[in-house]
């Protein structure tokens, strides 16, 4: 299994799509009779999870990664977890609210995870291609 794991996550380290696409397409030519149920989720999410090649100007490792959603995840729970009890899912829900507002505003002023105006040329150049 573990070499299984690790040719795996080869796919996602190829230098482009296409490059994934063939190793992904022979990984799971090679596994399919091993690992029968792997190899079936992996067909059924590999374009999606390749979709990081679509933004070359990003750094892939920050679209790959789900270290921004688990860094969240982990400070609601930690501005959570002090108050303990709530009264009401009205007061909880404000708290996280309050907390995902002033998220945003640090997104947007500028110690974002990702560049938005990296963000935004990508989307005027796909808006003109359309």
């Amino acid at each position: 299994k573990q070499g299984f794991a690790n040719k795996l996550k080869q796919i996602w380290l190829q230098p482009d799509y296409s490059s994934a696409k063939k190793y992904a397409n022979s990984l799971m030519d090679e596994f399919e009779a091993k690992y029968p149920e792997a190899i079936k989720t992996l067909e059924e999410g590999l374009e999606d999870s390749l979709q990081f090649f679509s933004f070359a100007e990003i750094d892939s490792r920050k679209i790959a990664s789900t270290n921004l959603l688990e860094r969240l995840n982990r400070e609601v729970r930690r501005r959570t977890r002090v108050v303990g009890i709530f009264p009401s899912m009205d007061s909880y829900i404000r708290l996280v609210t309050s907390y995902l507002i002033e998220y945003s505003e640090d997104w947007c002023s500028g110690r974002s995870y990702i560049n938005p105006k990296i963000i935004t040329s990508i989307e005027q150049e796909r808006s003109k291609a359309a």
